[in-house]
């Protein structure tokens, strides 16, 4: 049985990207997964890495409870917006307060290498967009892409690192909004 964590990176309850995430998780049960939920914007912590690395913080309970999530499953399954250009800022919190040093990663003694200690993870990225996905990886280069997948999730081993664009959000009419939920719902359900 595959063990999906399926985390939200959306502040708002009322977002499309809340909707996707249900799609996703009724076609992944409908395959036969195990899922387990992250929803940022619920979690009670600190988003502000206040030292950087240089002093340690401690992981508040509901971090705690998210590693433990990100540790037991085989595939992660993000879902956020991309805001001018980037993740949403209580998402990137997440990351810098979660994805640390002895966690997710560990830098070699004398070395500029490191051990990636996320490996043996898959992911899939599912982003929302105010642009066809063409147009922000073309025109912007996709930083919000580069940032999660290359600098952070391939960074600490977990590959491959799949990604979906769902948009143009803005403009777009409810049927339309129905064939991206019937996607994603296919996307989970593909998972057996």
């Amino acid at each position: 049985m595959k063990k999906i964590a399926i985390i939200n990176g959306h502040p708002n309850k009322a977002s499309f990207n809340f909707g996707l995430a249900e799609a996703y998780k009724k076609g992944a049960v409908q395959a036969g997964a195990e899922i387990k939920e992250i929803i940022i914007r619920d979690l009670n912590f600190n988003s502000n890495l206040q030292s950087g690395y240089q002093k340690r913080m401690d992981l508040e309970p509901d971090l705690m409870k998210a590693w433990e999530i990100i540790q037991w499953a085989d595939h992660l399954i993000w879902i956020h917006p991309v805001w001018w250009g980037g993740l949403p800022a209580l998402m990137k919190g997440f990351i810098d307060r979660l994805f640390l040093p002895g966690l997710a990663y560990q830098y070699k003694e004398n070395s500029l290498w490191w051990d990636k200690l996320l490996k043996g993870k898959t992911a899939h990225i599912i982003t929302t967009l105010d642009q066809p996905g063409w147009y922000y990886h073309l025109v912007y280069g996709r930083p919000s892409v580069n940032q999660l997948k290359r600098s952070t999730l391939e960074f600490c081993g977990i590959k491959p690192v799949k990604v979906t664009y769902v948009g143009i959000i803005r403009t777009s009419d409810e049927k339309q909004r129905n064939k991206w939920l019937e996607k994603v719902r296919r996307l989970g359900n593909k998972l057996k």
